[in-house]
């Protein structure tokens, strides 16, 4: 059995609370920010109408849990058929991210 490669974990920068899993990095291109199919101790706010370069979406803003720094946003619903499978992912900033191997 051969070995797999090493992936990381993402953590708040502010806190270094674990956040996701490099399993769960679904995209890296997102320009500022990353995408993932899931995160852990976060904190998910209310869900809000928010006009974005690819279209209007329903989104939630999404903070640590541990330190409370908001890092980005959760795609709820969104209104363009092709961009239909962003809804339940998470978008975090880079900015707001390190990452631990």
């Amino acid at each position: 059995m051969g070995e797999g490669k090493t992936l990381p974990t993402y953590l708040c920068r502010n806190c270094e609370n674990p956040l996701a899993l490099g399993e769960d990095l679904i995209s890296k291109t997102s320009g500022p920010a990353f995408m993932f199919s899931h995160a852990m101790n976060v904190v998910i706010g209310p869900k809000i109408e928010r006009k974005l370069i690819t279209g209007s979406y329903v989104v939630a803003d999404v903070m640590c849990g541990n330190c409370g720094e908001k890092l980005g946003w959760k795609y709820v619903e969104t209104f363009h058929l092709k961009q239909r499978y962003k809804e339940g992912m998470f978008v975090i900033e880079r900015l707001k991210l390190t990452k631990k191997l």
